[in-house]
């Protein structure tokens, strides 16, 4: 019997990395269920994890909407039968100092894209995860650990991410249902222009220090290991690692720190 797993954003990215890997490792034991709002994109990575041997269903789906997030795991059950792996991996970035946001409307747009789409997903999910002792996976950030100055938004999402989800996975304990919490840094996707701006506008540009930029391929790699492994969490860089003992041993230095790359962003924009 195949496993099945469910990967939301996964039409380019870390999201479609992740498929690729998961594919070419399990293959024929494997079926794939693709999420994202574009089936163009969502087809060509379904192509490439067929040759690789998986099964796959290609769904359109748009987290931001609750029926669609509901939709999504009705029909993987309704194709496979059950569900073992549910990745959350679909988002949105945010850059912009809250002094200059003018309309915080597409704050809350953020936060049903980042948190409800994930929580709309796994709480349909969860009775079949729990037939399975399946594996819930979460891609968060290191703005869920620590505050990002310029990230309001984003690092608010990602914080209710961290929550929602450190509380599941007590409750599902007894279940045999893991969670996985994943914090990536920095990662070379193009997440990080299609970012919003002040006006809630499609950036363009990254706001980010690029420099030592995980790729894409090690980020995935990361995440499915993590999830083989049952994992509680997986904090990618050794930067993100540090910053979360200096928040705990240090907290003044670690706003301060995060101050000075504020300002090093202002005075040298990408």
């Amino acid at each position: 019997m195949r496993q099945v797993a469910i990967i939301t954003g996964a039409s380019d990215g870390i999201g479609a990395e992740l498929a690729r890997q998961m594919a070419r490792q399990d293959g024929a034991k494997l079926a794939l269920v693709l999420a994202a709002r574009s089936a163009d994109k969502l087809e060509q990575v379904a192509e490439q994890c067929r040759q690789a041997g998986a099964q796959v269903l290609v769904r359109p789906t748009d987290v931001g909407q609750e029926d669609a997030c509901r939709g999504l795991i009705a029909d993987t059950v309704a194709r496979f039968g059950r569900i073992d792996t549910l990745v959350n991996n679909a988002g949105m970035s945010a850059h912009a100092l809250l002094e200059d946001v003018a309309d915080m409307a597409w704050y809350e747009q953020l936060m049903r894209i980042n948190l409800w789409g994930s929580a709309w997903c796994a709480h349909a999910a969860l009775p079949h995860l729990k037939a399975s002792r399946g594996r819930i996976v979460v891609v968060s950030s290191l703005a869920g650990l620590v505050g990002i100055p310029g990230r309001t938004a984003y690092s608010a999402t990602k914080f209710a991410m961290t929550g929602f989800f450190e509380a599941l996975r007590i409750e599902m304990l007894p279940h045999g249902v893991s969670v996985t919490l994943t914090y990536p840094g920095v990662v070379a996707t193009e997440i990080r222009y299609r970012g919003l701006n002040a006006k809630g506008e499609v950036a363009g540009k990254s706001g980010l220090d690029e420099r030592g930029a995980m790729s894409i391929e090690e980020c995935a790699r990361l995440i499915r290991v993590g999830a083989e492994k049952r994992q509680r969490e997986v904090v990618m860089s050794a930067k993100g690692k540090l910053a979360r003992w200096l928040k705990l041993i240090a907290p003044g230095l670690v706003d301060k720190l995060a101050l000075a790359a504020l300002n090093q962003d202002v005075h040298n924009p990408h």
